[in-house]
């Protein structure tokens, strides 16, 4: 499964693509939610991107968006709160 619901939080399986000509959702690839970000992987650079791109599609703020494991990887797990914005998302992926 590319998510994992709890009661105030939904923690998404990405898997992150440095250096894309756009910052973008692709879908679901591999139980894992593709998310193609431009920066390169660079010092983190990425990592920016994807939080500040995140951020800016379910209205969330920066802060809120957790990195729980594979901050270096480009297979990652990202806490976001749960609310109207990803659950929709979520809804949008599934169907």
């Amino acid at each position: 499964m590319w998510y994992e619901e709890a009661e105030t939080f939904v923690d998404l399986h990405v898997n992150a693509r440095p250096a894309s000509g756009r910052n973008e959702i692709v879908g679901i690839f591999d139980d894992t939610l593709k998310i193609k970000v431009k920066a390169p992987a660079v010092e983190g650079a990425a990592n920016k991107e994807l939080v500040k791109f995140l951020s800016k599609t379910l209205k969330i703020p920066k802060s809120e968006i957790l990195f729980v494991s594979g901050e270096t990887s480009k297979r990652k797990r990202i806490r976001l709160p749960k609310n109207e914005k990803v659950m929709r998302l979520i809804g949008e992926m599934e169907a």
